[in-house]
C-alpha cells in the first residue's frame, strides 16, 4: 500500500498453475514472430544494426503477459543461441549472446518482464500510466545494459561514445516502438485472453 492505494500483480488475481497447450502454442508463435522481425535490420558501421526488433519483444510483453512472453522469448534466444540463423541478419550462435550487440539480446526477458507486468491500483488513471511507464523502464534497462557490453568489448568506442550514439540512433526509435507496441497490443491481448 502507497498513499493509500494498493498495488497488487496480476498472478495474485489470477491462478494459472501450469502452461496449456494452447499456451505453449502462443509462445511458439511469439518466438517466430521475433525470428521474422529481428530480420529487419540496417546494417551500420559500428557493427550494431537498427532495427525494431524492440517493438516484436514489447509487443510480445504486452499480448502474452510476463509469464508466457518471457517463456517466448527465451525459446527464441535459446534457439538463436545453438545456431539457428534467426538474429538480426539471419546470424546465430553463442557469440551473438556474448558478443558486441549480446546485452541488448540477453536482457529482453527482462524487458519483457516490464511489458507483460499488470500491476493494478486503486486509481484509474495510474493503472493507464503504469501500462505505458512499464514497457519504456524495460527498453531503459535493455538500452542501458546492452551499451555497457557495447562499450566493454569495443575496442574503439568508450562508453560515452557508445550511449551518445545509443541516444541519438537507438533509445528515440525504440521509446517510441515500445509505446506503439503499446498501444497495439492491449486491444489484441484482450482477445487473446478470450481464447485461452
Amino acid at each position: 500500500m502507497k498513499n493509500g492505494q494498493t498495488i497488487k500483480t496480476k498472478s495474485e488475481t489470477e491462478s494459472t498453475p501450469r502452461f496449456k497447450t494452447k499456451d505453449l502454442a502462443l509462445s511458439g508463435m511469439f518466438a517466430a514472430v521475433l525470428a521474422v522481425i529481428s530480420q529487419i535490420s540496417i546494417p551500420m558501421p559500428t557493427g550494431v544494426p537498427i532495427t525494431i526488433q524492440i517493438f516484436g519483444v514489447a509487443l510480445t510483453g504486452v499480448i502474452l503477459g510476463w509469464r508466457l512472453g518471457v517463456s517466448a522469448t527465451l525459446v527464441y534466444i535459446v534457439l538463436g543461441a545453438v545456431g539457428l540463423p534467426i538474429f538480426a541478419n539471419f546470424r546465430g550462435g553463442i557469440h551473438m549472446i556474448l558478443g558486441l550487440t549480446g546485452g541488448y539480446i540477453w536482457t529482453w526477458p527482462i524487458m519483457v518482464f516490464f511489458c507483460g507486468l499488470k500491476l493494478k491500483t486503486s486509481g484509474k488513471l495510474l493503472n493507464t500510466i503504469l501500462l505505458f511507464i512499464l514497457p519504456v523502464l524495460g527498453t531503459l534497462i535493455n538500452e542501458i545494459i546492452g551499451g555497457l557490453q557495447w562499450a566493454a568489448l569495443s575496442g574503439d568506442m568508450s562508453i560515452y561514445g557508445v550511449f551518445t550514439y545509443s541516444i541519438i540512433a537507438f533509445v528515440p526509435k525504440d521509446l517510441l516502438l515500445t509505446i506503439i507496441a503499446v498501444i497495439i497490443g492491449i486491444p489484441i491481448r484482450k482477445i487473446v485472453l478470450r481464447l485461452r
